[in-house]
């Protein structure tokens, strides 16, 4: 499968699109209310930055003791049942009067769900395009979810400035309810992939095996922790410049769209494998303007060259893919989205601690530092093991 057409005359893949642009859109509109929400109340960086990446800290318990439900549940009927319940969860979120930890017990409970839901979400693209689709039909749901973002923020921000953060907030519950419809109506019944009950120790076996593998560690690696680093320095925009994070939010969309289309589309395979690590540089480099304290229109152009770096993760997502055996391909994408969540979720309380204590313009600086040397080390891992198997 080699152009973007034959993606869409696949049968069922533009209703799975369409639903998850909705729910795209609804989860950076929920996440931005949510974030000037509590950081209105509290004036805390940190408690902003957790309200909106909070959710993926849960994610490493769902893949511990959950993730074995990704290939063992109907896809359909999962698929419509997660959105709705996000569709409830988020407009709990705008009740007047919840206290900050009844906020904060419903955004874990999102993500909980949510570790599951990538799993099944992902194995089931993998199932409609097959293998050989997976990097394309991949490549053109991160573009989805760049300019998706575009709209969520610039939407949710004009919903925030002229209305107010709960409107917004019922606004994404709204779409998640959409994507739900989608689903049911779009999608064919399909068994699970895998037979058997969910179990925790049915998703200990499959980590177990899925870690055992150098090369596959590796790739979990890069994929989980330099981005997630990053993803810790967007969590700071609200704090860096609050009547401006919509914008700084919709250019790192935009960055991470076009870095989408080059690696997914442009770039030939043999190239295309060799630009893991220099696009995880790529992701981190720009941010140490942020230590200028630079005006927005330099800011902009800088986290939008950076978010191109996020195609990174196209090249490593193929080569999981082709790691993987097809009875745990669902388990193993949705290992790498909790993990990704995961290690987002705590670079957010990171980033938003040590902005406590010193800035978010330092602290955007420090984490992008991290993610750079991190990249290093697993450039040099990789390349060790490059040579020990020509060694051999």
């Amino acid at each position: 499968m080699r152009s973007y057409r034959e993606l869409f005359r696949t049968p069922e893949f533009t209703p799975f699109f369409l639903a998850a642009s909705a729910q795209t859109v609804a989860q950076t509109m929920g996440g931005l209310a949510l974030g000037t929400l509590v950081y209105r109340a509290t004036g805390s960086p940190l408690l902003s930055a957790v309200s909106m990446f909070g959710s993926s800290l849960v994610q490493v318990l769902g893949a511990t003791f959950l993730l074995s439900a990704a290939d063992r549940l109907p896809p359909r009927a999962a698929l419509t049942a997660l959105p709705l319940f996000f569709a409830a969860a988020t407009a709990a979120l705008a009740l007047p009067g919840l206290p900050i930890w009844g906020l904060f017990a419903i955004v874990l409970a999102k993500g909980l769900a949510e570790s599951v839901g990538g799993g099944v979400r992902w194995g089931l693209l993998n199932e409609i395009l097959s293998k050989d689709g997976y990097l394309l039909g991949r490549s053109v749901f991160n573009m989805m979810s760049g300019l998706m973002q575009i709209a969520g923020y610039a939407t949710g921000g004009a919903l925030v400035a002229l209305l107010s953060p709960r409107l917004s907030l019922l606004a994404a519950a709204g779409l998640y309810g959409t994507a739900a419809v989608v689903v049911r109506l779009g999608l064919t019944r399909r068994p699970p992939r895998t037979t058997g009950r969910p179990s925790v120790s049915a998703t200990w076996r499959a980590n177990a095996l899925l870690w055992s593998s150098a090369p596959r560690r590796q790739v979990y690696l890069a994929l989980w922790i330099p981005n997630g680093l990053v993803v810790g320095c967007e969590s700071l925009y609200v704090s860096y410049a609050s009547d401006s994070a919509g914008t700084l939010f919709a250019c790192a969309a935009l960055g991470m769209l076009a870095g989408d289309v080059l690696v997914g589309r442009v770039l030939p395979p043999a190239l295309r494998s060799r630009l893991g690590f220099p696009l995880l540089l790529l992701l981190a480099g720009p941010y140490a303007v942020f230590l200028l304290h630079p005006a927005l229109p330099v800011a902009a152009a800088a986290v939008t060259l950076a978010s191109v770096g996020f195609g990174a993760s196209l090249v490593q997502q193929e080569r999981l893919v082709a790691l993987t055996p097809d009875g745990l391909t669902g388990h193993a994408l949705g290992l790498h989205s909790a993990g990704m969540l995961t290690t987002q979720g705590v670079a957010a309380a990171l980033a938003g601690s040590v902005a406590q204590l010193t800035s978010p313009a330092a602290a955007m600086t420090m984490m992008a530092g991290a993610s750079a040397g991190v990249t290093l080390l697993l450039m040099g891992a990789a390349r060790r093991e490059e040579m020990s198997v020509v060694g051999r």
